[in-house]
């Protein structure tokens, strides 16, 4: 009789027929266990609701149709958006059309060209301080890998090593208000009109406030730098001296305001929870763990040289495959401005295009081993193709994250240093279970015992 597999933790699905008031509560709990089991297998699913018909699309072409193909008349859906509102404003994370493509072509140049390789250093230095930081014994990996993600940001944004004063204390304020928010508040799931109060909690609105005057306090002195002629070439430099081409314009204090708390929310948020899934599977798998040990010995003892990360291949495969098992964002939800007609099926206007990375890439369908961790998949010709066509961690097309270079060098470089500097193990009576909060989380931390290489 041969072994069950040995799969990584997913989160166990709902029965198929709930209550709209049932589900919501689910939804409400965590959004990956309150789905019913058939959408790891179905092309699209519908749902409905007394006030909105939405639908699950899992099938690569219709996906391309709404993110590459189309995406203008697909834009984001307001109801995702009104959870975030009281900290994010009006970034480019929320708004849609004219005012989005605005804030792209003012941001965009920013991340171009020799950027990578300007920052590199900043990320580097991160990694460095994360891994003085770790002590050996029983620790609790997201809060280290939150604390190491804010870094890299607050270092290559601003020039500032997470020690400064105000970004340890933005940091403290986000790590609050991440465990007040959840993913949808009852205005995701209820048609209310403008002036009607959005059920925000007060500690979710207090801690929003708190973050923005901080992150103010730090934009207005970087503007004053760059009128000075001394500040630092860096990223929130270069975003802030970008002019748009077609306008002239410049951001705002206040617009600056509110990409500085996407950059924050979603460069440290994503990256901390792919790094701390990434070292939990590599704790669970040590052969894996072992040559990834001999893969950094070899290719960092160069120092911080960019040309270090065409060395980390497997370090590079590794987190790959851990944004396909555990997508930090495990959900995004598009709106038809217009009639539509999916798989034979006419979709209303107004109706919700959910896109699923979760699902996606753990579709029985389209991948080999959907469940399991294989970081060798990439190089078959399954890995290839669904690489290619069903792999979307950072969504795609026209709206594709800003940032996904950058991740693609911070998550393999600091997992890569991080392993080179220690063994992770994983505790049997600490298993993690998957939940999404505003990205994907264990739902009492990843615990894992450490020791030094």
């Amino acid at each position: 009789m041969s072994e069950a597999p040995d799969l990584p933790p997913k989160p166990p699905a709902r029965a198929e027929r709930v209550s709209l008031w049932r589900y919501m509560r689910l939804f409400r709990q965590d959004i990956l266990s309150a789905q019913p089991a058939r959408l790891y297998r179905a092309w699209m699913a519908e749902f409905r609701t007394p006030f909105f018909r939405s639908y699950m699309i899992n099938q690569p072409a219709l996906i391309d149709e709404v993110l590459k193909a189309r995406p203008m008349e697909f834009p984001k859906s307001d109801r995702v958006g009104e959870g975030l509102r009281p900290l994010l404003g009006r970034s480019v994370f929320l708004t849609n059309g004219a005012e989005w493509q605005r804030q792209r072509r003012i941001i965009d140049p920013a991340f171009e060209g020799g950027r990578l390789r300007d920052t590199f250093p900043a990320i580097w230095a991160a990694g460095e301080a994360a891994v003085a930081r770790i002590t050996q014994g029983t620790r609790e990996i997201e809060e280290d890998m939150s604390h190491a993600a804010a870094d890299v940001i607050f270092r290559t944004l601003f020039s500032l090593p997470i020690e400064d004063r105000v970004a340890a204390r933005v940091f403290h304020q986000f790590r609050a208000y991440q465990r007040t928010q959840p993913i949808l508040n009852a205005a995701a799931f209820l048609p209310l009109p403008r002036w009607m109060p959005r059920g925000h909690r007060a500690e979710t609105r207090r801690t929003a406030k708190a973050i923005r005057a901080l992150i103010t306090q730090m934009t207005a002195a970087r503007m004053a730098e760059i009128v000075a002629g001394t500040a630092p070439d860096d990223l929130a430099t270069k975003i802030m001296t970008t002019a748009d081409p077609e306008t002239g314009a410049r951001f705002t204090t206040e617009e600056m305001v509110d990409q500085v708390a996407i950059f924050f929310l979603a460069g440290h948020e994503t990256s901390a929870s792919a790094l701390a899934w990434a070292l939990y599977l590599l704790a669970r798998y040590p052969e894996w763990q072992e040559r990834l040990a001999a893969e950094a010995e070899e290719a960092l003892a160069q120092g911080p040289d960019f040309a270090v990360m065409g060395k980390l291949r497997l370090a590079r495969d590794i987190f790959r495959e851990t944004l396909r098992l555990y997508p930090p964002v495990p959900m995004m939800v598009r709106e038809a401005t217009g009639p539509e007609c999916f798989r034979d099926r006419d979709l209303r206007r107004g109706s919700q295009i959910v896109i699923s990375p979760w699902h996606l890439h753990r579709h029985a369908r389209l991948w080999d081993n959907p469940d399991g961790f294989d970081p060798g998949r990439w190089t078959t010709e399954n890995g290839k193709t669904c690489l290619r066509e069903a792999f979307i961690p950072f969504s795609a097309g026209a709206r594709v994250c800003t940032g996904a270079g950058f991740a693609m060098v911070e998550g393999p470089l600091l997992l890569a240093m991080l392993i080179r500097a220690f063994r992770f193990e994983t505790l049997p009576e600490r298993v993690p279970m998957p939940v999404a909060y505003l990205t994907v989380r264990a739902k009492d931390g990843i615990w894992l015992g450490i020791s030094k290489r």
